[in-house]
């Protein structure tokens, strides 16, 4: 067995391990700690685990040889498809066209006030891309696809990376509270953990922690943001081909295929085959117990991965690139997290009520 394959062995059962922890903290705390522990849910103690074991291990000189093992993203994804499973079509139709109506505004706002702003801070072209899809959108999926677009240097991505973790995690926890401050109903709090928070994880996390609605509604929400990637993706290769680095090769149309997410389309036929009932509500494909089952396995994968999440954190990129990318992330942060607020409140509070 070749040191990958070992890596990858120890760092699944370390993630395992972390997520039963995180398991057994929040049933704890919703035991033995009244309303404060019920607020405790275990994206928190994920991804709180995931970095105490990231500083742990990064002492121990261990964490590289455990990376192939710390799969966020495989986690995310498949976890994302099977909470398809206890969505009825019915509410992603209904989320899903106020849900592309946000995104659709949210991309194209945020990513030209971020695109704006970046030059205002003589961010280079690149990371000015890179960032700006990164907020824009999801996070770390995006900004990898835009990096690829663009030729991103390693360290301009790596850094905004570690960014988008840094800024998601305390979102995560503070905005269900906020929204609970707020006043909010479920469905808009969680359009706006949807059209706010950078990555998908913490959106789940965000909806999870507030309200079984507000997950789904965020869930949605971010997904049809998502399902812009490889639009965006495209129209940056486009520009930097013809514009920042001329005389090169146009993109392929097959680029939006490339980085559209295919979670998405996973996601829409589990909520498909969830809505296929008979008279009396049974579902047609899955049992009661096939469902319950599945809906145990997503909810340990999401755990997985906030604890990935965790111990994905990489402190020393932010040291790399200096400090005006932060200042202009952090910026463009409130600047969507109020936005999302507005527009979260017309479209799922006036026009597309769920």
């Amino acid at each position: 067995m070749n040191n990958k394959w070992a890596g990858f062995i120890v760092g699944i059962i370390i993630v395992l391990a972390l997520a039963w922890v995180s398991w057994q903290g929040s049933a704890w705390a919703t035991k033995n700690l009244g309303d404060f522990g019920k607020a405790l849910e275990y994206p928190l103690w994920a991804a709180v685990l995931g970095l105490i074991a990231n500083l742990v291990l990064g002492a121990l000189k261990f964490k590289d040889f455990i990376k192939p093992g710390v799969r966020t993203e495989l986690f995310l994804k498949i976890g994302l498809v099977l909470l398809g499973l206890g969505i009825n079509m019915t509410t992603v139709i209904r989320a899903g066209g106020g849900g592309v109506i946000q995104g659709i505004f949210m991309v194209t706002a945020v990513f030209l006030f971020s695109w704006w702003l970046g030059g205002v801070f003589k961010l280079s072209d690149s990371m000015r891309a890179v960032m700006s899809t990164a907020i824009a959108i999801c996070g770390v999926s995006a900004a990898i696809a835009a990096a690829g677009s663009v030729l991103a240097k390693k360290e301009e991505l790596a850094y905004v990376t570690a960014l988008v973790i840094v800024t998601a995690l305390p979102l995560m926890v503070i905005m269900p509270y906020m929204a609970q401050a707020l006043n909010l109903s479920p469905t808009v709090a969680g359009a706006w953990f949807g059209g706010n928070i950078d990555t998908t994880a913490a959106v789940v996390g965000a909806g999870t922690i507030h309200s079984k609605k507000a997950q789904e509604i965020a869930s949605i929400v971010k997904m049809s943001q998502n399902a812009l990637i490889g639009v965006v993706a495209f129209i940056l290769a486009l520009y930097f081909v013809t514009v920042v680095e001329k005389g090169k090769e146009k993109p392929s149309a097959r680029v939006i295929w490339d980085r559209f997410p295919k979670f998405v389309l996973g996601f829409i036929v589990a909520s498909i085959l969830a809505s296929l009932v008979d008279a009396k509500g049974n579902n047609l494909i899955f049992s009661a117990d096939a469902l319950a089952g599945l809906g145990n396995i997503k909810n340990w994968l999401f755990a997985m991965a906030f604890v990935c999440i965790g111990l994905e954190l990489d402190f020393s990129s932010l040291k790399q690139v200096g400090g005006a990318p932060l200042w202009c992330y952090l910026i463009v942060t409130v600047f969507n997290t109020v936005l999302a607020l507005i527009v979260a409140s017309i479209i799922f509070g006036v026009l597309f009520p769920v």
